[in-house]
């Protein structure tokens, strides 16, 4: 069974599946869209800062460092 989380309490080498934005934060919600954060869209982190901001995740083929604040805005589930 899936567990949703935050990707602010994920460690590198973990995956999980987008399931939407949380509500509010217009502008950050459609700039990760742009950069193709879309729900259903898999990602893992492949590295996250000593003192957790930023991490970085890989998503469709491509590496994305986000903000602790970006990153808070994604409502995930695990895999």
């Amino acid at each position: 069974m899936s567990k949703d989380i935050s990707l602010q309490t994920m460690k590198p080498g973990e995956s999980a599946r987008i399931l939407g934005f949380v509500k509010g934060e217009r502008e950050y919600r459609q700039r990760l869209l742009a950069m193709g954060l879309t729900p259903g869209t898999v990602f893992s982190v492949t590295r996250v800062a000593p003192l957790g901001d930023p991490l970085e995740i890989s998503v469709r083929n491509f590496t994305l460092t986000l903000r602790r604040r970006e990153a808070a805005i994604l409502l995930a589930e695990r895999l």
